[in-house]
């Protein structure tokens, strides 16, 4: 997992949260990461098919 239950937690108290459950933390760092890998696993693709080995931001940004 990419993002912690932790990192999750400290977002959602940036966001104005007074408590947060851990079961909140954790759908949170889950949906976070989901979404991350699904977006890097399309940019890796979009990369590919331009015939590049590098993953450039702008592959990123279509991706998502």
């Amino acid at each position: 997992m990419a993002l912690s239950r932790q990192a999750a937690k400290k977002i959602l108290k940036e966001m104005g949260a007074k408590r947060v459950s851990d079961s909140a933390a954790e759908s949170l760092a889950q949906a976070i990461n989901n979404f991350a890998y699904a977006t890097a696993k399309k940019a890796v693709k979009l990369a590919s098919h331009a015939k590049r080995e590098t993953v450039k931001s702008e592959d990123v940004e279509l991706a998502s």
